[in-house]
């Protein structure tokens, strides 16, 4: 996978009138407003900084952030567009998901911008591509995953961060044994134990990317030994998450981590800047996860976020205008500094003043890199891989279903639909 860097999106501070629904239009005289649709409601302040900044240069464009939250964006997105009150611009899923608005007539196509190929290498572009190379988003940030890890615990109990699985393992019954919370993680929040622990481990477990499009060819079956052990290293995390893990949501987890009840959890990078608002006190850092012992370490490192542009929008080189805007080297700083944990995604990122958010880029020194498993190319089928991983992930930890059990399940589901 080609380096990726980071770049950023965008929102406004004017005091001006929108439209309801986000859709116009015209503000001061001479003025033209744009709203910004997103799943980052975490962001404001930040976003409110960087289109301060394009407001510096483009005074006459005022921009409205509008985020919906993280779960029910790609369903909130549609029906706003559907019924014709989507915003002017938003944040666009990687692969399939932006694929999928792309091709219902709701993105705008990006391929003549001349800028996008000038501001973006191949590797970064091909993200938000349709399989015929239309350009149905401009490319905006990466994400990193890894595991967090509080630094004075362990340096308390004596332990270093792990280099392997079975060293995972033993250092989580360490600390299990001096009476804290191993891995804060809980199961409240499916896309959790989906996303930031089972894709965080699997490019380890199962060979990276060429594994990946090893599974996409049809060449290699859903349900081999490869895929059960991803099912099986999660399920061996069961008897060191917390007490009542099932109840356990995403945010619950994120304050036993910060609280210092629990010793590691798994997430990415998308946190650092929160984490560094809410306790800039605690001592917290970032280890890889480890893979099984012999096994090539990787990082899984994606394509997080992408922008579009409404056709329907009545401001579209307006809209046009910020995009070109955002690619550029001012913007990508100001994301990159602000947004702590994005990477810009341009072909000269902008150097980065946390210290954290270095941390997570320093994690990808010697190590494979590659994107979320069933993000290419498995997620637009029902049932789609990711719910599968996702029945599967909360299934072995629980005892429902064996590990080999969630890997068949995984092959019938995914092949019912899917054609290499």
């Amino acid at each position: 996978m080609k380096k990726i860097a980071m770049v950023g999106l965008a929102l406004v501070v004017a005091t001006t009138l929108f439209a309801g629904g986000g859709r116009e239009s015209r503000t001061a005289e001479g003025s033209v407003g744009l709203t910004l649709g997103s799943w980052r409601t975490d962001d404001v302040q930040q976003i409110n900084r960087l289109i301060a900044a394009f407001n510096e240069e483009h005074p006459n464009i005022a921009i409205r952030f509008d985020p919906t939250n993280p779960p029910d964006y790609n369903a909130t997105l549609r029906l706003q567009l559907e019924s014709g009150t989507g915003p002017d611009i938003f944040y666009a899923r990687s692969y399939a998901t932006g694929q999928d608005l792309f091709a219902d007539g709701y993105m705008l196509d990006l391929s003549d911008q001349a800028f996008i190929a000038a501001a973006y290498d191949e590797g970064a572009r091909d993200p938000w591509q349709t399989p015929d190379g239309k350009q149905f988003a401009m490319p905006l940030m990466a994400v990193s995953h890894g595991v967090y890890y509080n630094v004075d615990l362990f340096n308390d109990l004596g332990i270093t961060p792990p280099e392997t699985w079975q060293e995972l393992l033993e250092t989580a019954r360490k600390i299990a044994d001096a009476g804290y919370i191993p891995i804060a993680n809980g199961l409240a929040d499916e896309w959790d134990i989906t996303e930031v622990l089972w894709m965080n481990i699997a490019p380890a477990f199962l060979g990276g990317r060429d594994a990946r499009l090893a599974y996409e060819a049809g060449t290699r079956p859903f349900n081999d030994r490869a895929m059960e052990s991803v099912f099986s290293a999660v399920a061996s995390l069961e008897p060191f998450l917390p007490r009542g893990y099932e109840a356990i949501s995403y945010n619950d987890s994120k304050a036993l981590f910060l609280l210092g009840e629990a010793a590691m959890w798994f997430d990415g990078s998308w946190t650092v800047s929160e984490f560094e608002a809410s306790n800039p006190d605690f001592t917290w850092s970032v280890f890889a996860p480890p893979p099984p012992a012999g096994a090539t370490p990787h990082i899984t490192f994606h394509p997080d976020a992408g922008i579009a542009v409404n056709p329907a929008s009545p401001n579209v080189e307006a809209a046009l205008t910020f995009l070109e805007w955002l690619s550029g080297p001012r913007a990508s700083a100001v994301l990159g500094n602000e947004l702590a944990g994005f990477f810009p995604m341009v072909k000269n990122p902008p150097a980065l003043e946390n210290e954290k958010a270095n941390a997570f880029l320093q994690l990808n020194e010697g190590r494979e890199l590659d994107v979320r498993f069933p993000w290419p190319r498995l997620m637009s089928g029902d049932p789609s891989a990711y719910s599968l991983i996702q029945q599967g992930s909360t299934g072995v930890i629980t005892g429902r279903i064996t590990p080999s059990e969630a890997a068949r399940a995984l092959h019938q589901g995914v092949t019912s639909w899917y054609t290499p």
